[in-house]
């Protein structure tokens, strides 16, 4: 039955905790604000469909980041992980995203107040929230613009940290991946001094420690390479990723017409190495499946497997630390603080450079290494000879990191008859330092090597000359080569009481208003600024800076007994963005009201029912709306030049640069969105419930992928460009990557749960499943507004995925000191890309796409309460060891041959974990 210390039962499902603790229980019968209103009141009386999520209930789950516990959510899909970095540049950015609708459509908060995002947008990163410091969390699976106003489309995840605690606790982890490599370990201290009620003060501090050691591509069977035999439908294929800049290098060789000739010889590429060595590919190497004579091409290439240098999962270092400070100035008037400071510091390692090098046809490697396998009439009508090259000798790529995040603020409270009233200043920062640190080049010095051919390209890695590798040290790259940083400033007001009795009961409201500054800012280092960097284009200088207002109410009316309605309205403007660099304003001023109407009904002690309907807004990202076209890094994948016979394509498959602009005429994103739920718990050992949620979007940013524009460069031909890196002699296409707000999006799912406890002879057993089974999602093709197309249960034009089930099932038994914790996890499977592999039988690529199964883990864990001061855990993750299912995706990083975003590579992982009170 429904009772006051009631607590959510997806939450517990999900991480493993299914029992409230007398303390908890306790602490829910006071009123206090819960995510997704301003009204005060008891947790459990809300309309809204609120996960509470514990400190204890993170300690049982065994996760070893924030991002861990939010990601395990079966609501949570679409959101960006750390093993992404791989490739992504992405810093190791991991995010939270409701029901697979975006992480910038899923607004995070810290003590209920925003905090700095990455970039220019509202995306945040999770590695900057202090895990030891949080109380609880509190996560909202229904929009919210109508209280905190953009970004909250999808829902809230809100971080309440801790306060007001006496004593202090050490934890110390360690997880071991038993399969090799990924080792991981943390350790944190938390201190509170000083009773708020008996002191008038009251002071918090903790301070955690975290080390992630990097996975090698070859520490796992089924991420060690880019060529990949598999079998499907019973054929047999291959997949190739591998790089025909290969080590040693491929040579190159174009021909010119003399005189009055009308043709041209085809151009010739070929592996010495592989020549010399009886049609036989050095190490590392494979004979390329693009190999195959054309009228304008003969190759005969080797090709570099690229993910056998690379790590899989990045190393780490995080420091963080939060303060908390309180004091009663006197019986109704509270001062408060919170500091929050969090280091991540990433390395992410992939493949050494792929540099093409130019071969004087006076050279003695020309003469050594190309002129034996050319004819007469080749020789006589040689143009170019370059050697595709991948430069093995001068280390794997590695970029380095360095996150810092700030966060402040300072306010009171104020209690006025039955009126709480508040205000805080908020100063938030999100800055980040990306070095190089290793396989980079230093322009000049790289130059002079390729111009002198100091090195040799055509022989294997390790076989360079001593002269030669002292170069090699020399001309290694090591410093800066960008910083940002998004800093906010805020200040709000809110107040929340009672206005009058009914005969139903009170009549409760709250207002607020809030004023917000967002400036981004990015600026190429001085050595990038230079041209010290070979073949790398400095980042684009941005001071970009934005200020919004909103205003809001919020009314609750109990019109009967049992049922209740609330409603809400709020009204934002945001402004034009001011550019600093450039002196301008861009776009224009824009202004939103949102509502939402709610509704919660008692049935009986044993049936609840709520339900809700509101509109909502996202304002685009300042550099959606204000970014010139800059140069974007490349293509994730391989392609065909789009426009075969023009001066700008590539001689083989490969990938194109890659251009990112923004769009003045952006507007926000609106939503429509409502849930309808029921919660039946006839007993207090069973409880039952399902919520259906409902989210459709209009003007929705819509941009063409990649894949979409060189699938189909004629329909697509305004997106693309010319564009020459520092390193390209010559201009070649590029793809423009903008955003425009013509799209449309659907969403609809059903979050459900049901727990049940049982008192057996050796102890309490508890058992439960959660899920979320998503019905739709959809989106309109980029460029459209009727051309409806979805991800659900197949790898969509999006690059993504969406899971229909999402499945956490629990088992758990306390018996006395010992508790014994099952927890099965389950993803649906899905339909996988459709890309180009190799036929075994017929010897030709052919279209496929394989079906990625259904992927499960069986986690374990084992908690040992020695005495109210000393816990010890130990766990097994992935007990039964799946490996990550096998797909073809190309997709959100380098690795291949499975999805990091899905299924995590780490397999069968050891922890233990011991926590100490005093």
């Amino acid at each position: 039955m429904f009772r006051r210390n009631q607590v959510n039962f997806a939450a517990m499902l999900c991480l493993g905790a299914l029992s409230a603790t007398p303390a908890l229980a306790q602490q829910q019968l006071d009123r206090i604000e819960i995510t997704g209103s301003s009204i005060r009141r008891i947790a459990n009386e809300s309309a809204l469909p609120v996960q509470v999520i514990t400190a204890e209930q993170i300690r049982g789950s065994g996760a070893t980041s924030v991002a861990d516990v939010i990601q395990r959510l079966p609501s949570m899909q679409g959101f960006a992980i750390a093993d992404t970095a791989i490739g992504s540049n992405s810093g190791g950015i991991a995010t939270a995203s409701i029901h697979d609708i975006g992480a910038s459509y899923t607004l995070v908060l810290l003590n209920g107040r925003r905090v700095a995002p990455t970039g220019s947008g509202s995306t945040i990163n999770l590695a900057a929230i202090p895990m030891s410091a949080i109380e609880r969390i509190e996560v909202l699976t229904d929009g919210a613009s109508a209280l905190y106003g953009s970004d909250a489309i999808a829902g809230v995840v809100n971080f309440v940290l801790k306060r007001n605690i006496q004593g202090g606790t050490v934890t110390v982890q360690a997880d071991s991946p038993l399969e090799g490599g990924g080792k991981s370990a943390n350790a944190s201290v938390t201190y509170g001094f000083g009773n708020l009620d008996k002191d008038r003060f009251n002071v918090v501090a903790t301070y955690r420690h975290d080390e992630q050691k990097p996975m090698k591509s070859g520490d796992r069977e089924f991420a060690k390479s880019a060529y990949l035999p598999f079998e499907y439908n019973g054929r047999k294929y291959i997949y190739d990723r591998t790089s025909t800049s290969a080590d040693p290098a491929n040579a190159t060789v174009t021909f010119k017409r003399l005189g009055t000739e009308t043709t041209t010889l085809p151009a010739y590429a070929f592996n010495p190495y592989y020549k010399t060595h009886g049609n036989t590919c050095a190490p590392n190497n494979v004979y390329s499946l693009s190999n195959a004579a054309t009228a304008t091409s003969v190759s005969e290439m080797c090709a570099f497997d690229f993910v056998s240098t690379i790590d899989v999962y990045p190393e780490s270092k995080r420091d963080s630390f939060y303060m908390s400070g309180q004091f009663k100035a006197s019986n109704t008037v509270t001062l408060f603080t919170d500091i929050a400071y969090s280091r991540m510091d990433l390395t992410a390692r992939i493949a050494p450079n792929p540099v093409p090098v130019s071969i004087p046809v006076t050279s003695s490697l020309f003469t050594k290494y190309v002129a034996p396998y050319l004819t007469a009439d080749q020789i006589a009508h040689i143009n170019t000879v370059t050697a595709n090259y991948r430069a093995t000798d001068f280390g794997t790529r590695d970029s380095q990191t360095i996150t810092d995040s700030k966060h402040f603020v300072i306010g009171a409270e104020a209690e006025v008859g039955n009126w709480l009233l508040s205000t805080a200043a908020t100063w938030s920062q999100n800055a980040i330092d990306e070095k190089y640190v290793g396989g980079y080049f230093k322009d000049k010095e790289f130059r002079d090597i390729v111009k002198n051919v100091s090195v040799d390209p055509f022989v294997p890695s390790g076989g360079q000359s001593a002269a030669a590798q002292s170069l090699i040290a020399g001309s290694i790259f090591n410093g800066s080569v960008r910083s940002g940083s998004t800093t906010l400033t805020g200040l709000d007001v809110r107040a929340s009481g009672d206005l009058f009795k009914l005969p139903a009961g009170t009549v409760g409201v709250g207002v607020g208003a809030d004023v917000r500054n967002n400036r981004f800012k990015n600026t190429p280092s001085a050595s990038a600024l230079a041209g010290e960097i070979y073949n790398y284009a400095p980042v684009t200088a941005f001071d970009l800076e934005r200020s919004n207002a909103g205003v809001f109410a919020e009314v609750l009316v109990p019109v009967v007994k049992n049922l209740e309605l609330t409603g809400a309205l709020r009204y934002d403007t945001i402004g034009a963005i001011k550019d600093a660099v450039n002196n301008k304003d861009v776009g224009e001023r824009v202004s939103a009201t949102t509502y939402k109407l709610s509704a919660r009904y008692q049935v009986s002690n044993a049936v609840l029912l709520r339900g809700s309907y509101g509109t909502g807004f996202k304002a685009a990202s300042m550099l959606d709306i204000a970014q010139p076209l800059i140069p974007n890094g490349v293509t994730a994948a391989n392609y065909d030049c789009p426009f075969p016979g023009t001066p700008a394509c590539k001689p083989t498959k490969t990938q194109y640069s890659q251009m990112a602009g923004g769009n003045d005429q952006m507007k926000p994103e609106k939503s429509k969105q409502g849930t309808v739920g029921i919660r039946f718990e006839p007993t207090a050992d069973f409880g039952i419930g399902a919520d259906y949620w409902n989210v459709k979007m209009t003007d929705a940013v819509s941009g063409v992928s990649a894949n979409q524009a060189f699938a189909d460069p004629q329909k697509y031909k305004d997106l693309f460009t010319l564009y020459r890196t520092p390193a390209e002699t010559q201009d070649y296409w590029a793809f423009k990557s903008v955003s425009t707000n013509i799209g449309k999006a659907n969403y609809s799912g059903v979050d459900w749960d049901v727990v049940a406890r049982f008192q057996t002879g050796i102890g309490r057993l508890t058992t439960g499943l959660a899920g979320t089974y998503m019905i739709e999602s959809s989106y309109t093709r980029a460029g459209t507004d009727n051309d409806f197309t979805d991800s659900m249960g197949k790898y969509g034009e999006n690059a993504a995925v969406t899971f229909r089930n999402i499945i956490r099932g629990t088992l758990k038994l306390e018996t006395g000191a010992f508790t014994n914790l099952l927890t099965v996890k389950l993803r649906s499977g899905y339909k996988d890309i459709t890309t180009t592999a190799r036929d075994v039988a017929t010897n030709k690529n052919v279209a496929v796409s394989v079906d990625v199964p259904r992927y499960g883990t069986l986690d374990w864990q084992g908690t040992y309460k020695h005495s109210k001061a000393l816990e010890l855990r130990v766990g097994i993750n992935n007990l039964l060891n799946e490996a990550p299912p096998f797909t073809l995706r190309d997709s959100s990083g380098h690795q291949v041959g499975y999805d990091p975003r899905y299924a995590d590579p780490k397999m069968r992982t050891l922890y233990m974990m011991g926590t100490y009170n005093f």
